[in-house]
């Protein structure tokens, strides 16, 4: 779990600290909605094609918070938002 962080929303990369104090940097993929709920896919540069999915909350214009998706149903359906969204781009 990551702790929550806040950034400028202009930033390109957003640098994620674990429990474990090992931090990772992440691309910013882009905000989606599924659900009537905001999303945030973040690529982490570890040599992984992982992609991270949290739930974004904006906090004001400049800044947002990363809210971990507890409910295995509801990050399901983020992830299968996410997948249709990057079909759709290619």
């Amino acid at each position: 779990m990551a702790d929550e962080k806040i950034m400028n929303e202009e930033t390109d990369f957003i640098t994620l600290q674990f429990e474990n104090d090992e931090e990772v940097e992440c691309e910013i993929l882009g905000v989606f909605e599924a659900n009537d709920k905001e999303y945030i896919a973040l690529l982490p540069d570890d040599g992984t094609d992982d992609v991270y999915i949290y739930g974004f909350k904006e906090v004001n214009e400049e800044e947002f918070e990363l809210i971990d998706i507890e409910d295995e149903d509801e990050f399901q359906k983020a992830v299968e938002v996410f997948e249709q969204l990057e079909i759709e781009e290619e």
